[in-house]
């Protein structure tokens, strides 16, 4: 795996770990369980796909678990939106936590259209004549 793919990795990890957290203190302190298990199963789906992809069998299994994990960061968005907006989580938290489901979000959605791109065969690109 190439340095750029290791940091994806590690970046993923790393947010599964906060998401891990971050629904433990909602299930303890705050007693919420729905939106926190959506939220755990989205959140830690972002690195466990692209975990996945890494051993995908063609290159068309390879985008569609990068889409995924796109796809996935996403759903974790409205998550911590919906959170926030029914005060389950702190201006502070929210942010923090938000910036880097973002973050991802942007590397993911960057990464997909590069594989989609490398993915086209030659002579059936788009034409703009």
């Amino acid at each position: 795996m190439s340095e750029f793919g290791t940091i994806l990795e590690d970046k993923c990890m790393n947010f599964s770990i906060r998401i891990v957290g971050l629904c433990r203190f909602l299930n303890e302190e705050k007693h919420e369980y729905g939106i926190a298990d959506q939220m755990f199963r989205s959140g830690t789906s972002i690195g466990a796909n692209l975990a996945e992809a890494q051993c995908a069998v063609s290159r068309n299994d390879f985008i569609s678990k990068l889409h995924i994990s796109l796809k996935e960061s996403n759903e974790t968005l409205y998550w911590l939106r919906l959170l926030y907006r029914t005060r389950f989580i702190t201006e502070k938290q929210f942010k923090s936590v938000y910036a880097d489901c973002e973050e991802l979000k942007r590397i993911l959605m960057s990464a997909s259209k590069k594989a989609r791109a490398n993915n086209t065969p030659k002579g059936t690109e788009k034409n703009n004549s």
